[in-house]
């Protein structure tokens, strides 16, 4: 997740869906310049241009059919966030989780679109 200063509530990063990481990053880095930071074999974070932390990641469970990026939220506060969402209707689908660097959950909002919320540890 991006390192700069984060804005409460704001969107903040986007994860496409990439089943195949190693062609994902070859047509990102030939079609835009993109560099990557690797997370193990199942994950690349997105550097900004500059490289002033990440704008973004390629994920491989991500399911590529609907093509949809999964918008990522920042929150000051986790788990008020997590609570005022489900108050809200929003239907949490995922955690929260710790991942390195913070935490996140993901939810359905009552439109149907998926949405993640992560903070820092």
């Amino acid at each position: 997740m991006s390192r700069m200063s984060q804005r409460h509530h704001t969107f903040d990063y986007v994860e496409l869906a990439a089943p195949d990481l190693l062609a994902a990053k070859r047509f990102y880095a030939d079609a835009f310049g993109w560099t990557f930071t690797d997370y193990g074999p199942d994950y690349t974070g997105i550097h900004r241009p500059g490289g002033e932390g990440e704008m973004g990641g390629l994920n491989p469970v991500r399911p590529a059919g609907g093509g949809l990026p999964l918008v990522i939220l920042y929150s000051d506060d986790l788990d008020a966030t997590l609570a005022t969402v489900r108050a809200s209707g929003g239907a949490v689908t995922e955690g929260p989780f710790e991942f390195p660097g913070g935490r996140r959950f993901h939810f359905s909002d009552p439109f149907g679109n998926e949405l993640a919320v992560w903070t820092q540890a």
